[in-house]
């Protein structure tokens, strides 16, 4: 394994770890980080969270990791990992940015 490749899955581990502590915090959930399956569903029946609860999702992610989520983009929210790839995809094009 290439040491870009162990870059992209270290960073991928830290962004799903703060997300899930976050997020558990956050929605006061009954859960540990690693009780969360990263392609449980958020909304519905995965986790049983509400639209209330998606917006404080937005909210965290927003605050957490410096990114918008657009309105209409509930896709995103799907599971974690949807929202872990959005993150890394949103700091991409920051980077890139810069």
């Amino acid at each position: 394994m290439n040491a870009t490749m162990v870059e992209t899955i270290e960073r991928r581990k830290t962004i799903i770890s703060k997300f899930k502590e976050e997020l558990i915090n956050r929605l006061n959930l009954p859960y540990q980080p690693q009780d969360l399956h990263e392609d449980v569903s958020l909304l519905g029946a995965g986790l049983g969270l509400d639209s209330l609860d998606a917006l404080e999702i937005v909210l965290c992610v927003e605050n957490c990791f410096a990114i918008k989520i657009p309105d209409q983009n509930i896709a995103i929210l799907r599971s974690i990992n949807t929202i872990v790839d959005y993150v890394i995809e949103e700091q991409d094009k920051q980077g890139d940015a810069q």
